[in-house]
């Protein structure tokens, strides 16, 4: 460097230069500085932007899954509140009547329900002074029920289960006990399969077989000497109505007839799944028994007839399925005088006593007298007679309110074989009273002894007739009654998302 006596200023000069220069450098620095905070605040903002929004929207999605099924089950909830209400009230079971009221039977009304139920839900009204925005959004587009459990589905073991659930905590050992071992005397005695007819033809034809003795008659012809069983006179009114001869007048038994046409054992039926996935299927005798219970707890019979009834012998219904309270009544009492026919013969050919009484009638008689060959079968004829009396007369105690054992002794044994001798065509009055079982008895037996299927179906009958007469339940059908549903639905949202539900409500 060239020295003068400027040497210090330029110098200085320089320094001051190079100061300068370096100041302006870090200015230049800090403005860099400023310019790289931006970019990467700007930088960093879009990305905690994101995250926030990706949050947010995830966070949108999670809610819209988690209201869409709460209200979806609010909604399937809803239908199964609405229960039928006069079903529960009279006979216990938990069921949703599809028609509301209508003639219309469609799943269709129940997923309108649904539909108007979760749409309620939705878009429920803000009561606070100032509007809250909907962030989710959320609407019904589709609400379809199907896959119902229907009460009359397997042959109505739907409503069978739920019976059974009901009588679960009842305590009807002792009768199930007790109708199980008649129901296995009645089979072993042969009640109802013994050809009893076919027996007493039998004596009858080789009576006619035997040629009657003759004589002459005031003008000299000759005729045939009059047998005069008595035991004819008795064979003779077995036809015609059993109920007058055990109850006489039968001005005050129920003319109620229904139309059977219109009831669900003998129309076409809605049809479902059967009983709920997971659910047991009622079978066995402990379950036919408990079930029978249940109905003797529900329905009337003759002696013990219901207010709220349509046919008042319902039990009667059940068990012959006749179409009118008359109908019905003479044939369980025509099935309980052959029952009681068929015991009383077992019992009459094994008292020697009776046995004789009867022989001595037989030999009584004018053409056996000189006919002795007669004298066996017409003793047999005689004891048939006196049993089928007897029948009447235990039929006519029972529906009286008295008790006649299954099988006799000598002193259960009511008449007498005068009885044969002056029967006038009706059941002699022997009193009520006795032991072993009531009216109420045999027909828990009869009850037990039919099939399953009728039993349950004959049920929804009487369940139909009865409901039908209260109010805004004409068109009541067990048929549009179920207590489990599959519900599949669709929501969507109006920031385009879409959730699709299926689900399975039902009573248990």
């Amino acid at each position: 460097m060239k020295r003068c006596k400027y040497g210090l200023i330029i110098k200085s000069c320089h320094h001051t230069y190079v100061m300068g220069s370096h100041r302006g450098s870090h200015r230049h620095s800090r403005g860099m500085q400023k310019g790289y905070l931006t970019v990467y605040l700007s930088l960093s903002l879009a990305l905690i932007l994101s995250f926030i929004l990706t949050f947010v929207e995830g966070a949108r999605m999670s809610l819209i899954r988690m209201e869409a099924e709460c209200v979806a089950d609010i909604g399937m909830n809803s239908v199964l509140a609405e229960f039928h209400r006069e079903l529960l009230e009279q006979y216990d079971l938990l069921f949703v009547d599809m028609s509301y009221g209508t003639a219309s039977r469609r799943p269709e009304n129940s997923a309108e329900h649904l539909r108007v139920y979760m749409k309620n839900n939705f878009t429920g009204q803000h009561t606070g002074g100032f509007s809250v925005r909907d962030w989710l959004a959320l609407s019904v587009d589709k609400a379809v029920v199907k896959e119902l459990s229907i009460a009359s589905d397997d042959g109505g073991n739907v409503m069978k289960r739920q019976a059974l659930e009901y009588m679960e905590h009842a305590s009807a050992e002792g009768v199930l006990a007790k109708v199980m071992g008649l129901a296995g005397e009645t089979e072993a005695l042969e009640l109802d399969t013994r050809d009893i007819e076919g027996e007493r033809d039998s004596i009858q034809a080789q009576i006619d077989g035997i040629e009657l003795p003759k004589k002459r008659d005031e003008d000299g012809n000759l005729v045939e000497i009059a047998l005069n069983n008595p035991a004819d006179k008795v064979n003779a009114s077995r036809g015609g109505m059993v109920l007058h001869k055990v109850i006489g007048d039968v001005s005050k038994i129920s003319r109620t007839a229904v139309y059977q046409e219109d009831y669900i054992s003998h129309r076409e039926k809605n049809a479902g799944i059967g009983i709920q996935p997971g659910l047991p299927i009622p079978s066995g005798i402990a379950d036919d028994l408990l079930f029978d219970c249940y109905l003797f707890d529900k329905c009337g019979w003759y002696g013990n007839e219901l207010d709220k009834s349509l046919l008042k012998y319902q039990m009667e219904y059940i068990i012959a399925g006749k179409d009118s309270d008359m109908e019905n009544l003479e044939t369980v009492v025509r099935r309980l005088v052959r029952w009681r026919e068929v015991a009383n013969v077992i019992y009459i050919f094994s008292d020697s006593a009776k046995c004789t009484e009867a022989q001595i009638v037989a030999l009584a008689l004018s053409a056996v007298l000189l006919v002795p060959e007669l004298a066996e079968p017409v003793k047999y004829s005689i004891l048939f007679a006196w049993a089928y009396v007897e029948s009447l007369a235990d039929v006519k105690c029972l529906m009286q309110g008295g008790r006649v054992p299954l099988m006799k002794t000598s002193a259960d044994w009511k008449t007498r074989i005068t009885n044969i001798i002056d029967f006038s065509g009706s059941a002699p009055d022997t009193g009520g009273g006795g032991r072993g079982l009531n009216y109420e008895d045999y027909l828990r037996i009869m009850l037990f002894l039919e099939k399953s299927q009728i039993k349950n179906m004959r049920a929804m009958d009487i369940m139909e007739m009865d409901i039908r007469l209260t109010p805004g339940n004409t068109y009541f059908c067990m048929d549009s009654c179920f207590d489990s549903y599959l519900a599949d639905i669709s929501i969507s949202s109006a920031f385009g998302y879409r959730c699709d539900i299926k689900k399975r409500y039902g009573y248990h």
